[in-house]
């Protein structure tokens, strides 16, 4: 997993609330391979003329600013596949469903929870001058808008250590490498009826 540590890039704003996963990824797109891009699917039935994915003024954007509980409806991990296969390293919003932003963390995006005002004037200013930057550290749990403020969020440690460190399921588990074959040699000897003939 790609580490994240800082980030400046432009930001999209997406006036819409309540964006469910169905939405990010439709279902029926979930039959197709990972190595297709899921990012072509991303928002695939919102995409109508006036979408603010699809204005050149925001290309290369990968912050999203949305509303709030971005992320709501079922567990599927797709969705954050979408985002990150279509270029977006972070999403803000006032709120995330519970279980998109666990599956995002172990994706590496982040999603930085922001007051619902404080988004809201986000947004705007990201409307009134397309294409402007924003920066996200990590490290120092800051988020820098176009006018140039800085906004601290909240981040829960584990989750920031795991971003910051690009560490998924996998990378965390062999972090335990050491005492993993520790005890596939102790188990062997213990029970070795266990062990793969040839082995």
């Amino acid at each position: 997993m790609e580490p994240f540590v800082t980030l400046t890039a432009p930001a999209v704003p997406l006036d819409i609330a309540n964006i469910d996963t169905d939405q990010l990824l439709p279902a029926r797109f979930l039959k197709k391979p990972r190595s297709a891009g899921y990012g072509n699917f991303l928002f695939h039935d919102e995409r109508k003329p006036g979408f603010p994915l699809d204005d050149p003024a925001y290309a290369g954007a990968r912050i999203l600013v949305s509303d709030r509980n971005f992320g709501c409806g079922s567990s599927r991990e797709g969705a954050v596949y979408a985002l990150v296969d279509g270029g977006f390293r972070c999403v803000v919003a006032p709120s995330f469903g519970d279980i998109f932003a666990a599956n995002a963390a172990k994706n590496g995006l982040l999603t930085v929870t922001l007051p619902e005002e404080t988004v809201a004037l986000l947004r705007r200013q990201l409307q009134a001058t397309p294409g402007a930057a924003v920066t996200v550290d990590l490290p120092a749990q800051s988020l820098t808008g176009p006018d140039g403020r800085a906004l601290s969020f909240a981040i829960d440690p584990f989750k920031k250590e795991c971003l910051v460190e690009g560490l998924d399921d996998v990378a965390l588990t062999l972090r335990q490498q050491d005492a993993i074959d520790a005890f596939d040699r102790t188990d062997a000897q213990r029970r070795p009826w266990v062990v793969p003939a040839g082995k």
